[in-house]
């Protein structure tokens, strides 16, 4: 996303012209930019919680820092992770891989997770692993939830 708010969406395109009178093979890229934004109507759902659960999660990294290694690979933000189960909740949605798909397929889902198009969706198993490592020992999703 830059800084206006806009998503480069790139969509391949080009065809093989090795291979006139068979199915077109799309092999390029062609620019589309939208607001995501402006993809989601404002009475949707998520867009109306959005303020509250802003509030609800506005210390949520300086109380999960103690839980975060500053060593190794990047870890997934807590944020995100707790966004994603608040869909799930909102929607009913109870399979960690099912919600996983619906956030990566949904664009107000999407919105709501501060997740643009090209970002990879955290993998099913990131839920467990927090849930029964850094959450046990943290009050975070009594808080929230």
């Amino acid at each position: 996303m830059d800084g206006h708010g806009v998503i480069p969406f790139f969509r391949d395109l080009r065809r093989d012209s090795a291979d006139e009178g068979l199915p077109i093979r799309r092999s390029g890229s062609v620019l589309f930019s939208f607001k995501l934004d402006e993809r989601d109507p404002e009475k949707h759902l998520l867009r109306r919680i959005d303020l509250f659960v802003k509030q609800a999660l506005a210390n949520v990294h300086r109380e999960m820092a103690a839980f975060y290694s500053h060593t190794g690979r990047p870890s997934i933000d807590p944020e995100l992770l707790l966004r994603m189960l608040i869909v799930g909740y909102c929607y009913g949605i109870r399979s960690e891989r099912k919600l996983c798909e619906e956030v990566s397929l949904n664009l107000a889902d999407r919105w709501f997770c501060r997740h643009d198009l090209d970002d990879a969706v955290p993998d099913h198993s990131s839920f467990s692993t927090n849930r029964h490592g850094r959450f046990r020992d943290s009050d975070l999703l009594r808080d929230v939830f």
